[in-house]
């Protein structure tokens, strides 16, 4: 009787740690709210999956926010590629748009525009020139989720 006792009490125990595990992941996934998706890569596919990933998020509700450096930085001109991806042929920088209408703020590394021939009148409406006290801000919050792309 006495080992029952022993092995319930400590079944109980694990199933009650295991709850609060699965809780605790539980909120953590929920806390994360915030999503920045940082671009980098030149490749159109890794651009287009990117922004596929950022608008499939932002419509299950969160707040995603990108920021577009080196050559990845194109996407925030006006005159952006319009290298067409199948199978929706639509362009990274359609797909920009689309998540920027989902209300995503959009900004470019500080180092873009100094080390390219554009100027912030050569980007997008909205988007921005992003500072690196503020991203460095917004990466470390607490329920933010950080992309890399």
């Amino acid at each position: 009787m006495r080992n029952l006792l022993r092995s319930t009490v400590i079944t109980g125990l694990a199933a009650a740690a295991l709850a609060g595990t699965m809780q605790v992941a539980a909120d953590e996934h929920s806390a994360a709210q915030h999503h920045l998706m940082i671009v980098t890569s030149a490749s159109v596919q890794t651009q287009g999956m990117a922004m596929v990933l950022g608008n499939a998020i932002a419509g299950q509700g969160h707040q995603v926010d990108v920021l577009l450096c080196d050559t990845a930085g194109d996407l925030a001109l006006q005159n952006a590629p319009d290298d067409k991806l199948k199978p929706n042929d639509v362009s990274p920088a359609q797909l920009l748009g689309n998540l920027q209408q989902q209300g995503a703020n959009v900004s470019v590394c500080a180092l873009y525009l100094p080390n390219s021939e554009y100027s912030q009148a050569d980007l997008r409406e909205g988007i921005e020139v992003a500072t690196p006290p503020a991203m460095a801000a917004q990466m470390t919050q607490e329920n933010m989720r950080v992309h890399s792309f």
